[in-house]
C-alpha cells in the first residue's frame, strides 16, 4: 500500500505543475485506468510487477483526484463582469480577523446577495475582504467591531484572485485558491442607509464558527495579558498558530538561526501535548479515577488512552489552523490510536505514508508548499537514522545516567535532522543556518517544554493567574530571541548558495544518505563529497557581449535587475505594501537570494514616491550595495541609510563589460527649483549594448518629455521603453514615442489598479504606433535577454500554472 500511497502524492505533484487541467473525459479514463491497475496488483504476488502497479495506479489516480479537486474550486470563480462593482451581501465572518494599522482583513461565507440580485448566482461562496478605517458609533473603527462568527451585511466591491508572478517568489493566487478564496476586495463607505454595513446576530453557531470564535477569545486574553510586549505574537503563534502578528524582523532572527518551524504549533508540540494528556488519562484511568467504577475492566487503559491523546490532538490542531506539520502529525496520531484499538501493529513507514497520503487527499496544494516537505522529510530522515539500528545497551539506566542517554539521543536526532535536510533546505530556500544545531539544541527543550506548555496554560486560566504564567512565557521567549539575536548577528550564521539544478540536488540527497548510514557502512565521510555540486555552485551571469534584465512583477510600481557580466544594477526598489512589506522584502530579496546574488554594485532610485523607494531601506539593510544613485531628498530614509550616496544628474556615464549606462534627466539646475514635483525630477537611464538598448524613465510627465525630445531626441531611440508613469494620461506622449521609436514597451502595473494605469488612450496609442506591449500584471515578471538580438520572456507564459488568470 505504501508504493500505491507514493504513487498517490506523486500524481498530485505531476498535476500541480501542469499549465491547463486536463479535460473531463480524460480525467473519467485515467480514473478506469486506476482502478484497473490497482485491482491487477491484488492479483499479483511478485514483489517488482507489484509495486509497479500500486505506484502507477496511485500515480494516476493522484493526478485525476487533484484535477478534479481543482476543477471544482475553480468552478467557483467570480465573473469579469462583477469586478470592480458594488455589491451587497449578507454572511458571515469565517476567519480569524487580522488587524492592520489601517483596518482589518477577514474572510466572509456568502450566504445571500441582496443587491443587485442577478449577481446571486455567480458570486463564490467565500471572499478574502478588508475593511478600512470607517468609524463606529463609539468612536473606534467599525473594522475592529469584527469577530469570527458574527453575521454582517456588507457591500464590498470584489476583483478575482490575483497575485504577483515572479521567479523564486510567493505564489498568491495558488494559496487563495487552496483556501478556496475565489474573490478578494474591500468593504464600502455607507451610501445607501437601506442597504448599510451593519451586524445581523452576534453569532451564527456552526462547527467553523465555534472554532474560530475559540481562537480569537484565547487571541484577546493573550493581547490583554502581555499588552505591547515584543513577543506577544509569538505566544499567539504557539498557543493558536496564527503567526501574522510576529514582525518581519524576528522572522529574519529565527530564519537566520533555523529555527522558524518552533514559531508555531508544530508537530512536536502537538505529539507533547498528545502524550502529556494521553499519559494523564492512562494513570487515572488505571485506578478508575480514584472510584470503585472498576473501568479498566470495561476498557483497556492503552485504548482510553489512545482515544484521548487523539483527541486533544484533534484540539490543539483545530487551534493552528489545520497547519501541515500539526496536520501530519494527527493522522500519524490517529493511525497508531486507530492500531491500537484494532489490535494490529502499525510499522512506522505504514504510519507515515498514511499521513502523508491523507494530507494529499484531503489538501492536493499542501505539496507546493515548503513546510509539507520539511515535515515529512524530517521525520522519514529520523526513521532513516534510527529505526533497525542496533543501539549500546547499558542495562537498567538511573538519575544521571538515564538524562546522559536521554541527550545523546536527542542530539543524534537532530544530526541527523540537520545533515539529512540540508539538500532540501538548499533546494527551498538557497541558504542552510550553520548555527542551527545550536540554537535548535536550546530553543527546542525551551520552547517544547517550558514556553509552549505555560502560553497554553496561561491563556485558559483564570486572571490574574493566567497572566503570570503568560508573563513568564513571554519573558522566555524575550531571553531566547536576546540568544538568538546575538547568534544570527555572526558574519557566518548563513551559508547562502544558488537553489541548485535537480541533478546537484541528487547528489547532495545520495551523500548525506550515505553520511547517515549505519556505523558498519564503509567510508561514510565520503558521503560529504555530494554536497560539492552545490557548495561549489555559482550565481548564474550573462556572457561576454550579453545583458540581462529583469522586469519585477511588484503590482503598482517599478523594479527592474540589470546585469552584465560581472556587475548588477538595480533601477527602482518597487512600492510599499503595509509598513512591514514592500516590493524588496517580498519580491526583489527572494530573488536574489534564491539566485544566489549576495551584493548589487549599484542601485538608482528614481524618486521619492513609494511605488519606487518603497523598498529602498529593506534593501538597504539586508543586502550589500555599492553605490546608491537618487534625486531624493536629502532627509529621505534611505538616503541616509546609504553608505555612498550621489545624485543622479544628466551628463553622468559608465560602462560595465560594453554596456554604456547613461543618465539623461534630471538636470542640475532642476534641483534648485522648488516648484517640480518628485515626479518630474525621476532618474532617467539609457543602457545600450550592442545595436540595442533600453530607456528607463521613470515618471516623467509630458513637460520632461519634451525636454528630452528638444534636447537631442535622436539619444532617445530605445529598442525597449519602460513606459513612462505606468502610462499615465500625463506621460508617453506622440512627440516623445516618435523620437524613443521602441520595438517594445513594459508597463509595470497593479492589476485593477485605483489610477487606472495605463489609462486606454495611452495604452492604445503604443498600439497605434506599432509598439509591442506587456503589462506586468498580464505577463508577470518580464526577462529580457540582449547580445546579437533581444530576447523576451513572459513568466506568466513560461511557468504557465492551470490557477493563472482563473
Amino acid at each position: 500500500m505504501r508504493s500505491a500511497i507514493l504513487g498517490f502524492v506523486l500524481g498530485v505533484v505531476l498535476l500541480q505543475n501542469q499549465a491547463a487541467l486536463p479535460r473531463q473525459y480524460l480525467l473519467a479514463l485515467l480514473v478506469a485506468l486506476a482502478l484497473a491497475l490497482l485491482f491487477s496488483a491484488g492479483r499479483v504476488r511478485r514483489a517488482a510487477p507489484k509495486v509497479a502497479l500500486l505506484g502507477t495506479g496511485g500515480a494516476l489516480a493522484g493526478f485525476a483526484w487533484a484535477a478534479l479537486f481543482a476543477s471544482h474550486y475553480l468552478a467557483q470563480e467570480l465573473p469579469t463582469e462583477w469586478e470592480g462593482r458594488d455589491l451587497t451581501v449578507v454572511g458571515t465572518v469565517d476567519s480569524l480577523p487580522y488587524y492592520v494599522e489601517q483596518g482589518v482583513r477577514f474572510n466572509f461565507a456568502v450566504e445571500r446577495v441582496l443587491a443587485p440580485a442577478e449577481a446571486a448566482p455567480s458570486l463564490p461562496p467565500r471572499l478574502a475582504l478588508s475593511w478600512y478605517a470607517a468609524a463606529g458609533t463609539d468612536g473606534r473603527p467599525a473594522a475592529a467591531l469584527v469577530r469570527p462568527g458574527e453575521r454582517w451585511q456588507l457591500t464590498v466591491r470584489l476583483r478575482r484572485p490575483h497575485g504577483n508572478a515572479n521567479p523564486y517568489g510567493f505564489d498568491y493566487e495558488v494559496w487563495l485558491l487552496e483556501q478556496n478564496l475565489r474573490a478578494t476586495g474591500t468593504v464600502r463607505p455607507d451610501r445607501d442607509l437601506a442597504l448599510k454595513n451593519r451586524r445581523l446576530d452576534e453569532f451564527a453557531a456552526s462547527f467553523g464558527a465555534v472554532v474560530q470564535r475559540g481562537r480569537g477569545w484565547l487571541r484577546e486574553r493573550i493581547l490583554a495579558a502581555l499588552p505591547a510586549k515584543p513577543y506577544a505574537g509569538v505566544i499567539v503563534a504557539l498557543v493558536i498558530g496564527d503567526q501574522r502578528a510576529v514582525s518581519q524582523s524576528d522572522w529574519t532572527v529565527f530564519n537566520r538561526t533555523g529555527i522558524s518551524h518552533l514559531i508555531s504549533i508544530s508537530g512536536l508540540h502537538v505529539t507533547m501535548i498528545a502524550a502529556m494528556f494521553a499519559g494523564l488519562v492512562f494513570a487515572l484511568w488505571r485506578r478508575s479515577f480514584f472510584t470503585a467504577a472498576e473501568l479498566p475492566l470495561r476498557l483497556p487503559a492503552q485504548k482510553a488512552a489512545a482515544l484521548a491523546g487523539a483527541l486533544v490532538a484533534l484540539l490543539y490542531v483545530l487551534l493552528a489552523g489545520f497547519g501541515v506539520p500539526a496536520q501530519r502529525t494527527l493522522y500519524m496520531l490517529s493511525v497508531v490510536a486507530a492500531a491500537l484499538w484494532l489490535g494490529r501493529v502499525a510499522s512506522v513507514s505504514h504510519v507515515l505514508c498514511a499521513a502523508l497520503g491523507v494530507v494529499a487527499l484531503l489538501d492536493p496544494w499542501a505539496v507546493l508548499w515548503p513546510g509539507f516537505w520539511l515535515s515529512f522529510c524530517a521525520v522519514a530522515v529520523i526513521l532513516f537514522a534510527s529505526v533497525g539500528r542496533a543501539r549500546p545497551h547499558a542495562g537498567k539506566s538511573v538519575g544521571l545516567e538515564k538524562w546522559l542517554a536521554a541527550a545523546k539521543s536527542a542530539a543524534r536526532t537532530q544530526y541527523a535532522v540537520t545533515i539529512g535536510l540540508v539538500p532540501l533546505t538548499l533546494l527551498l530556500f538557497g541558504q542552510i543556518s550553520l548555527v542551527s544545531p545550536l540554537a535548535n539544541a536550546v530553543a527546542i527543550p525551551l520552547v517544547s517544554f517550558l514556553v509552549t506548555p505555560a502560553a497554553l496554560a496561561g491563556s485558559v486560566l483564570p486572571t490574574p493567574l493566567g497572566g503570570w504564567i503568560l508573563a513568564f512565557a513571554h519573558l522566555l521567549v524575550e531571553q531566547l530571541a536576546r540568544l538568538l539575536g546575538w547568534m544570527s548577528s555572526f558574519p557566518a550564521a548563513v551559508w547562502s548558495a544558488p537553489l541548485p539544478s535537480w541533478w546537484a540536488f541528487a547528489a547532495a540527497l545520495a551523500g548525506m544518505l550515505w553520511l547517515l548510514a549505519p556505523a558498519g557502512w564503509p567510508v561514510r565521510w565520503l558521503g560529504l563529497a555530494g554536497l560539492l555540486p552545490v557548495a561549489l555552485n555559482v550565481p548564474a551571469h550573462p556572457r561576454a557581449g550579453e545583458m540581462w534584465v529583469t522586469a519585477f512583477d511588484v503590482g503598482q510600481g517599478t523594479a527592474l535587475l540589470v546585469e552584465t557580466p560581472n556587475h548588477r544594477l538595480l533601477y527602482d526598489t518597487g512600492p510599499a505594501y503595509a509598513p512591514d512589506s514592500d516590493g524588496a522584502s517580498r519580491v526583489i530579496l527572494p530573488y536574489l537570494k534564491a539566485r544566489g546574488i549576495a551584493s548589487l554594485d549599484g542601485v538608482i532610485v528614481s524618486h521619492s514616491d513609494t511605488d519606487h523607494a518603497g523598498g529602498a531601506q529593506s534593501l538597504l539593510e539586508e543586502i550589500r550595495v555599492g553605490w546608491v544613485s537618487s534625486s531624493l531628498p536629502a532627509d529621505h530614509p534611505a538616503r541616509v541609510a546609504a553608505a555612498d550616496h550621489r545624485r543622479c544628474e544628466a551628463g553622468q556615464s559608465w560602462s560595465w563589460e560594453g554596456a554604456a549606462f547613461e543618465v539623461l534627466h534630471p538636470s542640475a539646475a532642476s534641483y534648485d527649483s522648488t516648484k517640480w514635483k518628485p515626479n518630474a525630477r525621476s532618474c532617467t537611464l539609457k543602457i545600450t549594448l550592442g545595436g540595442n538598448s533600453l530607456l528607463l524613465p521613470g515618471d516623467i510627465e509630458a513637460v520632461q518629455e519634451t525636454e528630452l525630445v528638444e534636447n537631442d531626441a535622436q539619444r532617445l531611440r530605445a529598442t525597449v521603453l519602460l513606459a513612462p508613469h505606468h502610462g499615465s494620461g500625463t506621460s508617453s506622449t506622440p512627440a516623445f514615442l516618435e523620437a524613443v521609436q521602441p520595438q517594445l514597451a513594459l508597463f509595470q502595473v497593479g492589476y485593477r489598479n485605483r489610477y487606472r494605469h495605463p489609462k486606454p488612450e495611452i495604452y492604445e496609442r503604443y498600439e497605434q504606433m506599432g509598439i509591442r506591449r506587456l503589462r506586468s500584471d498580464e505577463s508577470g515578471a518580464v526577462i529580457l535577454r540582449f547580445g546579437a538580438g533581444l530576447g523576451v520572456t513572459e513568466y506568466r507564459a513560461e511557468h504557465a500554472r492551470y490557477w493563472y488568470g482563473r
